[in-house]
């Protein structure tokens, strides 16, 4: 674990694990074996479980899908290490905010 941090709003710890590279399926053991830990060993009465975020230079939709870590209390994301252009920011923006929208409307 590479950092662990107290929500006072959600209270509860979130583990985050960061990772160079593609997400792995078996970083989700490894997670999940940290908030086991977490559970055991360091939450105190009226909080709620830890959460954990892997932090991965590269995603893989099909495998964080199947592997359903939603249901785990782990979500995965990408973060970059170099700043991309503005023309690929804006992409990904729009992009976003239509999944965003999308997302809305389905409730």
């Amino acid at each position: 674990m590479d950092l662990l941090f107290y929500h006072r709003k959600l209270h509860r710890l979130i583990a985050i694990d960061l990772k160079l590279g593609r997400f792995k399926a078996q970083y989700k053991g490894q997670m999940e074996l940290y908030l086991r830990w977490l559970e055991q060993n360091e939450m105190q009465p009226g909080e709620e479980s830890p959460l954990g975020l892997l932090l991965c230079t590269e995603g893989s939709e099909e495998q964080i899908n199947l592997l359903q870590l939603d249901k785990s209390g782990i979500r995965v994301a990408q973060y970059l290490t170099e700043l991309p252009s503005k023309e690929v920011l804006l992409r990904q923006l729009q992009k976003s905010l239509a999944a965003a929208k999308e997302l809305s409307t389905d409730r």
